[in-house]
């Protein structure tokens, strides 16, 4: 099985806690919404209690075009992505010496809140001494569900060129695509939920002698992966792309979707591998919010201590989009896993889809 080595965080400069959001919402939102205090309990109650961002919050009170937010984009994803290469391929507590960047393979690049071309990824490696032939493979468009879908691409590319080292570099600058003249709800339930975040996982394939530099004495191997897109459902979530930049679109029945659709989905890539859902150890779910939370708990009738690590994510960071996913697998590769046991990796996104990863540890 190819198997994630580390992974590792660049955490933006700003940190903005939750009571700081609302009087920033309050503050742009009260004169359109005649009932602003009722919304604002969706700060109050998704139970996040802190996130992080790219600029001052002042700078959010400002108009930007849709140039100057995405050239801010591409500024701080370089920036924090370089970090996170760096902080991701010399990680003592996952690595026994550092990874050079000239022995990887590929870069799988990751994100949803920005455009770039040429990609992030080439930027970084004008920057970094990465070999002129790895290879290249930026991903745009997934949403949350992105981060889960690099890692089942950097499993597949693993799987065809075994003796390889790839990276999965994730950027979300959620914060850059806010719009301060929309007074849709979307917008506020987002102004309440999304964040920055940027991650880098390094993944290898099984003919690449990792006992020479790994740390850990169990760490989680990729057995299978599924993608799955509900049809006709473009218009649950994603984004409304106009002449001021990204507009978002949030269905308020995310929720209720995943309840129905979620299990089933589930319960047949486990049984393909012949496995159930009582024998998952690890449920490693990205937080989508608190009700998406609850939404995995109802649907699937998991205990609900399972999404304590997802729950924690989301406090301290808020949604951070593709990235969030890494962010909750590297808390549970931390804590370590028994040889044997199973996890269960998910992220929902765009399309409406669904990307799910059963992993090993060993």
């Amino acid at each position: 099985m190819p198997t994630i080595l580390s992974i590792a965080e660049a955490v933006p400069e700003f940190e903005i806690k939750q009571e700081q959001a609302i009087d920033f919402a309050r503050e742009l939102f009260s004169e359109r919404f005649k009932d602003i205090e009722r919304l604002l309990k969706a700060f109050q109650n998704g139970q996040i209690e802190k996130r992080h961002i790219v600029k001052n919050i002042e700078w959010y009170k400002v108009d930007h075009s849709f140039a100057e937010k995405n050239n801010a984009y591409i500024e701080s994803a370089v920036t924090l992505g370089m970090q996170a290469i760096k902080n991701c391929l010399n990680n003592e507590k996952f690595l026994t010496r550092e990874i050079h960047c000239d022995e990887i393979d590929a870069i799988f690049y990751i994100s949803t809140t920005g455009m770039a071309t040429p990609s992030i990824e080439a930027r970084i490696m004008n920057l970094l001494p990465f070999r002129e032939h790895t290879k290249r493979i930026p991903i745009w468009g997934l949403g949350c569900a992105g981060g889960a879908a690099g890692l089942s691409r950097a499993f597949e590319f693993c799987k065809a060129y075994p003796d390889s080292k790839v990276l999965v570099l994730s950027v979300e600058l959620c914060s850059l695509t806010f719009q301060r003249n929309d007074f849709s709800k979307s917008n506020l339930i987002g102004t309440s939920l999304f964040a920055d975040g940027v991650a880098c996982a390094l993944i290898c394939g099984n003919e690449v002698n990792i006992e020479n530099f790994s740390a850990k004495t169990t760490l989680p191997g990729i057995m299978n992966t599924q993608s799955t897109l509900m049809q006709d459902s473009l218009d649950v979530m994603g984004w409304d792309i106009r002449d001021q930049g990204l507009f978002v679109v949030f269905s308020r029945d995310i929720p209720s979707i995943i309840e129905e659709w979620l299990k089933p989905n589930v319960s047949k890539f486990l049984s393909e591998n012949q496995l159930q859902l009582s024998e998952i150890n690890h449920f490693i779910a990205h937080p989508g919010g608190k009700k998406v939370i609850e939404a995995y708990i109802k649907s699937l009738g998991i205990p609900v201590s399972m999404t304590d690590i997802s729950l924690d994510v989301l406090k301290q960071y808020g949604n951070m989009s593709s990235a969030t996913i890494l962010y909750v697998l590297k808390r549970f590769m931390e804590l370590g896993g028994n040889a044997g046991s199973y996890g269960l990796c998910t992220a929902l996104g765009p399309g409406f889809s669904s990307e799910l990863l059963l992993l090993k540890w060993g």
